[in-house]
């Protein structure tokens, strides 16, 4: 189990060789951070078994009262709660803050008997606990899936 940033070592058909007038600038960006590898620019999770789970952009931060907060570790917390499938977090802007963030979440199918403004709370305080408290978000959007459509089985 192993996390960091997603390289590849080897080209493949259709990938970028430069940007259009600023070749100096596709180098540094995906060239020179991991010499002999291309940086995609995500961070990645890679299992023990060898399966890959994108964790997000390595450059998406939110910048709230001076505190540079990268989005993929606000998302990376909260989906390793048990009702929770999937999330994202997203900045806006604040007036005192500068940024504040909102987090939409979708539960899981069988949500474990959570109240969805019960599960909001803790996820607050989950983020308040493994990160700090300026990470917490303001708003927390609960997001709701047509299991019946989507999954089957």
């Amino acid at each position: 189990d192993v996390s960091g940033a997603l390289c590849i070592s080897q080209a493949w058909p259709g990938m970028a060789r430069t940007i259009y007038n600023d070749h100096k600038r596709f180098l540094e960006t995906y060239l020179t951070p991991y010499p002999g590898f291309f940086f995609t620019g995500d961070g990645a999770y890679r299992t023990s078994e060898g399966y890959y789970q994108l964790t997000g952009r390595l450059d998406d931060v939110i910048s709230i009262s001076g505190h540079r907060l990268g989005t993929a570790e606000v998302e990376d917390i909260v989906t390793h709660h048990v009702a929770v499938a999937e999330s994202a977090v997203i900045g806006y802007p604040h007036e005192i803050k500068g940024e504040g963030k909102m987090l939409s979440f979708l539960p899981q199918n069988i949500s474990q008997g959570y109240g969805t403004a019960t599960l909001a709370a803790e996820l607050q305080e989950l983020i308040s606990k493994k990160i700090a408290k300026y990470a917490a978000p303001d708003y927390v959007q609960v997001t709701q899936a047509n299991w019946s459509n989507t999954h089957t089985g």
